[in-house]
C-alpha cells in the first residue's frame, strides 16, 4: 500500500517532442493540469516553453543517458520528426523507457498502409518495436496534418500551387486535435496497463480542388490547383527549396493523397474529447495569412 507521499505525488510526463507540433501543443495543455512536465530535448538551449517545464538535454548516442533523463517519470509522450533516425531514436528511448519503469508511452504514429514510403515505414517498424514490451502505450494514428498546407502558403501567394494528387480525397487533422487526445491518454489512471490505438481523422475529407475553393472565398480571389505529373511535381518541390529527400518524401505522400488511401473519416476525436474535430475551413481560416501575398 502506497505511503501518503506517494499517494499525493504529482505524475511526472515527460515529453520528446515538446518543440514539435503537437508536442508543443500538448505542453500548454498540460500546464494547467496536476502533473510535473519535463521536456526531452537534443538542444535544451534552444527550447521556450512554459516556465513550470522542466528541460532536460538527451544525447541518442548515449543510450545510458536516455533512462538518467526518464528516471522518476511515469508516463512518456514520444515524437520525433521526420528523418532516417527516427526509427532509432524512437526505439532507444522506448528502450529506455522500460529500464526507467515508465508505467504508460503516448506514441505519435501516422494513419497509413503498410508501406516501403517514408515515414510511414519507420513508424510501422516502430509500433513493432514497442509491440514487444510489457508495458501500457497508447498509439495515436493521425491523418495528414491541415498545417502542411501551410507549406504552400508561398505557392497559392504566387498563383504557383500544384501536385500529384489528382481528385483523390484527403481527410485533414488539426494537430490542435491530436494533442487534445494525446493529453486524455496521458492523464487516463484508468488505463496505464491498456495497450491500444487510436485512428484519428477530421470530419470530412476533401480534395485538393476543395481546397483551392475554400481558399477562393476565403482570400476573395481565385485560387486553381495545377495538375502535375511526378516528374514535374518533383522540379517544382526542389526549385521551391525542398531537400532532394524531402521532395520524395512529399511525392510518396501525395500519391497516397491521389489514390483517396488517408480519407478515412473516424469518430474518434468527438468520442474521446466531447468536442467535434475542427474542420479545414477553420483551419485555413484561422492561418489565411500563410496564403497572402
Amino acid at each position: 500500500m502506497p505511503n501518503h507521499s506517494e499517494a499525493s505525488r504529482r505524475p511526472r510526463i515527460a515529453i520528446a517532442g515538446a518543440t514539435g507540433r503537437v508536442g508543443s501543443s500538448l505542453v500548454h495543455r498540460l500546464v494547467g493540469d496536476p502533473v510535473d512536465i519535463v521536456a526531452l530535448t537534443r538542444d535544451p538551449k534552444a527550447v521556450r516553453l512554459p516556465s513550470n517545464a522542466e528541460i532536460i538535454g538527451i544525447n541518442f548516442d548515449a543510450p545510458p543517458t536516455l533512462a538518467e533523463a526518464l528516471q522518476g517519470a511515469d508516463r512518456l509522450f514520444l515524437a520525433h520528426g521526420s528523418s532516417d533516425r527516427q526509427v532509432a531514436n524512437e526505439t532507444a528511448l522506448i528502450d529506455a523507457a522500460m529500464d526507467a519503469g515508465i508505467g504508460h508511452i503516448v506514441k505519435l504514429s501516422a494513419m497509413g498502409p503498410p508501406t516501403k514510403a517514408h515515414p510511414f515505414d519507420w513508424h510501422m517498424a516502430i509500433e513493432a518495436h514497442l509491440a514487444t514490451k510489457d508495458l501500457g502505450y497508447t498509439v495515436l494514428r493521425p491523418g495528414p496534418y491541415a498545417d502542411i498546407l501551410g507549406k504552400v502558403g508561398s505557392a497559392v501567394a504566387a498563383g504557383d500551387w500544384g501536385g500529384t494528387a489528382g481528385d483523390g480525397l484527403v481527410n485533414f487533422i488539426d494537430t490542435s486535435d491530436i494533442a487534445d487526445v494525446a493529453r486524455l491518454a496521458l492523464l487516463d489512471e484508468a488505463s496505464v496497463d491498456v495497450q491500444r490505438a487510436y485512428h484519428l481523422t477530421g470530419p470530412a475529407p476533401v480534395t485538393m480542388s476543395d481546397v483551392a475553393e475554400l481558399l477562393s472565398q476565403l482570400l476573395e480571389r481565385e485560387i486553381i490547383y495545377k495538375h502535375r505529373t511526378p516528374t514535374e511535381q518533383r522540379v517544382a518541390l526542389i526549385a521551391s527549396g525542398f531537400s532532394e529527400t524531402a521532395a520524395d518524401m512529399r511525392l510518396g505522400l501525395e500519391k497516397l493523397f491521389n489514390e483517396s488511401v488517408l480519407a478515412e473519416t473516424t469518430d474518434t476525436v468527438e468520442l474521446l474529447t466531447k468536442q467535434k474535430p475542427r474542420s479545414l475551413s477553420d483551419w485555413l481560416a484561422s492561418n489565411l495569412s500563410l496564403f497572402r501575398d
